[in-house]
């Protein structure tokens, strides 16, 4: 029997964000941190991405909060 793995997403979180909205995400199919290398998705509440550099391979930003004055949604 094969067995199917299944993939994690990396999720880089540039801020301090409530474990609540954190446990949405189970730790089998995601690995939230903030210290990740090559992220699939970031995660920020009010760090400033303006000058960030964004690797390619980043399919989501999500923000929590209001708002994308702090995103470079331009370049995305």
């Amino acid at each position: 029997m094969v067995k199917k793995t299944q993939q994690v997403f990396k999720i880089l979180t540039l801020n301090q964000i409530s474990s609540v909205g954190l446990k949405q995400f189970p730790a089998d199919q995601y690995l939230v941190g903030h210290d990740l290398v090559d992220p699939d998705v970031i995660l920020v509440r009010s760090h400033n991405m303006l000058d960030m550099d964004i690797p390619e391979h980043v399919i989501a930003i999500g923000r929590a909060g209001a708002g994308t004055n702090n995103i470079p949604v331009d370049a995305m």
